[in-house]
């Protein structure tokens, strides 16, 4: 047992390893073509990182010399009277990769916009990049644990290969957080929101440190989602103790009673604020720093913070791996606790 404990972690280690090496070969490949020009831009260095975190209609893999390796994605425009408009985000520029408008629209600071004043209103249903890596982690999902439970319903002995580096992990979620917070006998109906929240979460973060990867859970609509799933399946499965203790909580003295109702209901949407602003402040800052380090040797033109910086990036990235999985954990356990508090029947 202690063999394939090794053998598994030091599979790990290699693939964490080889993450940063292409992480950094890819950031100092970016930075070598654009931050010489990037700079002398409104906005300088900053608006080139903002860039490579924030949504696009395209996805940038990598700069070689002057040419951008992108893959085109589809701009999908409903316009009232017209209906719907198709289109790929390559049409939107030219053979220099400059911005260009077509039929009437263009494409400006990441934002789609009419041209002209006879457009009537439109709205945009486009697949962005984000919306892009979210599908390609819901095939990825879909392929690695129909895999598992393949394995499970055939009646496998032990586990192997990628079952049993999934299985502790689920087992880990089911003992050590739905169990202990949920009840043992509540949190089997709570298991595969619990189990997708955590693996999404996980599988997107680490997604994310991946060469030309979109900034998925780096995006605060992705974890304002999230937490509106916790946050509407704490509310709709509350039971008669947990909407007791918020509209009239015991044991507090009467006239205090409308002013601990003001804080219980402001508690509960500072709930899901919480879960949204932690995910997203986290990933994202991770990526700003990684790109900020890795720039200053290109903006100073200097060899030895390029070289120090390389050092200090690489550390921020095995970092980063780290709070990938710490902030899957953290989303997991507290939509965990918050949905224990709610079915929660009270008696003690």
């Amino acid at each position: 047992m202690m063999k394939k404990s090794n053998k598994s972690l030091s599979k790990v280690l290699i693939a964490s390893v080889l993450i940063v090496a292409f992480s950094f070969s890819f950031s100092g490949s970016v930075w070598a073509k654009e931050s010489s020009d990037a700079t002398e831009k409104e906005g300088g260095s900053t608006d080139f990182i903002m860039h490579h975190i924030a949504d696009d209609y395209q996805w940038h893999i990598i700069t070689l010399g002057h040419t951008h390796v992108t893959l085109p994605l589809p701009i999908i425009i409903y316009e009232k009277g017209s209906g719907f408009k198709f289109f790929m985000s390559s049409d939107f520029y030219d053979a220099d990769h400059n911005p260009i408008a077509h039929e009437g629209y263009e494409i400006e600071h990441g934002s789609l916009h009419a041209t002209g004043e006879e457009h009537h209103a439109f709205y945009d249903v486009s697949i962005t990049k984000n919306v892009a890596s979210l599908l390609l982690s819901i095939v990825l999902l879909l392929v690695v644990f129909l895999s598992v439970a393949k394995r499970y319903k055939q009646g496998m002995g032990a586990p192997k290969g990628i079952q049993s580096f999934f299985e502790p992990v689920i087992v880990f979620i089911r003992d050590d957080i739905a169990k202990i917070n949920i009840g043992a006998d509540k949190y089997e109906r709570f298991m595969p929101y619990l189990l997708t929240l955590f693996f999404f979460i996980l599988f997107n973060n680490l997604l994310g440190l991946t060469p030309g990867a979109a900034n998925l859970t780096g995006n605060i609509a992705v974890t304002l989602s999230l937490a509106l799933f916790t946050f509407f399946i704490t509310q709709f499965n509350g039971k008669k103790a947990y909407w007791t203790h918020i509209l009239w909580t015991p044991g507090v003295p009467l006239p205090l009673r409308p002013i601990i109702l003001v804080v219980e209901i402001i508690g509960i949407f500072t709930k899901p604020i919480s879960l949204t602003l932690r995910l997203f402040a986290s990933i994202t800052a991770g990526h700003i720093v990684v790109l900020s380090i890795i720039g200053l040797g290109f903006i100073l033109n200097s060899l030895v913070v390029g070289v120090v910086g390389t050092l200090f990036s690489t550390i921020i990235t095995l970092i980063e791996i780290l709070v990938a999985v710490i902030q899957a954990y953290v989303f997991t356990l507290f939509s965990s606790m918050y949905i224990g508090q709610a079915v929660d029947d009270g008696h003690h």
